[in-house]
């Protein structure tokens, strides 16, 4: 039997595969959806829905999980990419 790795998400603090998960990475502009989830940097990792986003935005969870203050003009990039993953 393979083990499926397992990642929680920072908003909802669910367990879930790695693969049914987003990885947000950090950068020096902010922060990035990762689509490989091999990109180098610090990551956090989010249920692919808006709900969690604006959770994790909200409580500054996202925030703590890449040691990074987001900015307004990152939280709108991380908006439009998850509507338009969803």
């Amino acid at each position: 039997m393979k083990n499926i790795p397992m990642r929680m998400c920072v908003a909802c603090r669910q367990m879930q595969p790695k693969k049914s998960l987003l990885r947000v990475v950090r950068t020096e502009d902010g922060a990035v959806i990762d689509r490989t989830g091999k990109q180098n940097g610090r990551g956090a990792y989010l249920c692919p829905n808006a709900a969690c986003l604006e959770k994790a935005l909200k409580s500054r969870a996202l925030d703590r999980a890449l040691e990074v203050t987001l900015t307004d003009a990152v939280r709108t990039s991380l908006r439009e990419e998850i509507a338009r993953i969803g």
